[in-house]
């Protein structure tokens, strides 16, 4: 018997030996820090947007900008409340919201499925890596002329420039991540006998859920990013289309609105997905 097979077959559970194998060990539980407790990270998190709103109202207020420029954080309230109330503002987010999920699922499901075949297959990474490294240099705004003319302006351009968006940081993290998946671990599981589904279900998955996790949520990010590329050049509806309908309009409040409910949607997006993070690692790790 080898050193190899000495340090990789041990007589214990088998999810063991292979989690021992990887050098990866499971925490061990004690006494959470006081940063660790959910209701402090909450409050610690909301510092610094405190801090900002406090600033922005008192510039405001004691006009070292003009109001035309940045208007108050309460007038960019009312403004909301405006478009609340005459129904607008619900529809805009509706219509963002169901365009970010759409091109989101499709981008990262073809993500998952192409960063399949290039980290696990050398043929795949050949054949794959290089047209794609290209193709993810091109600018989204790019894409943006060539969509309108192929699918006109309608829903399909834009949930498939949402998808584009989606699809690169999908298949980069986990591409990269099944790549590099620590080669004793998997000869460990081919010592269980493991091939194919199973090796992959059970040794390479697992080392990956991590990466996986993170690629959604630099996708999610990013589809918001192609969101807006989207909605400002070829939509009738949407935050997009409400940030460039109030810069024609002058209506620096409403510009403002759309950020801030960009910057609130995109974290409780990002807020669901680190909810997902968690059971996910609880559940392969």
């Amino acid at each position: 018997m080898t050193d190899l097979d000495q340090r990789v077959i041990v007589p214990a559970d088998s999810r063991d030996a292979l989690e021992s194998a990887a050098g990866r060990r499971r925490p061990a539980t004690g006494v959470r820090r006081w940063g660790d407790r959910p209701l402090v990270r909450i409050l610690g998190g909301l510092l610094l947007p405190a801090a900002i709103l406090l600033t922005w109202q008192i510039v405001t207020a004691s006009g070292l900008v003009e109001p035309y420029r940045l208007p108050a954080p309460a007038a960019v309230f009312e403004a909301g409340v405006e478009l609340a109330e005459s129904g607008q503002l619900w529809t805009h987010i509706a219509i963002s919201v169901q365009r970010v999920l759409l091109g989101f699922a499709i981008g990262s499901v073809i993500g998952l499925a192409v960063a399949g075949l290039v980290g696990l297959s050398r043929l795949g990474d050949m054949l794959l890596s290089p047209t794609l490294a290209a193709v993810r240099a091109v600018p989204s705004l790019a894409w943006v002329p060539l969509l309108i003319l192929w699918m006109q302006i309608g829903e399909e351009s834009k949930v498939t420039l949402i998808a584009i968006g989606a699809f690169f940081p999908v298949y980069t993290t986990v591409a990269s991540a099944l790549r590099h998946v620590d080669p004793q671990l998997v000869e460990a599981g081919r010592s269980f006998s493991l091939r194919g589904w199973s090796l992959f279900r059970t040794v390479q998955l697992p080392a990956v859920v991590p990466s996986v996790v993170a690629g959604l949520r630099l996708a999610l990010a990013q589809a918001w990013l192609f969101l807006v590329a989207a909605e400002l050049i070829a939509s009738s509806m949407g935050l997009g289309f409400l940030l460039t309908d109030s810069q024609s309009t002058g209506r620096v409040d409403r510009i403002l609105l759309s950020i801030v409910l960009l910057a609130l949607l995109g974290t409780i997006t990002n807020g669901v997905l680190a909810l997902l993070e968690k059971f996910l690692l609880r559940r392969w790790t």
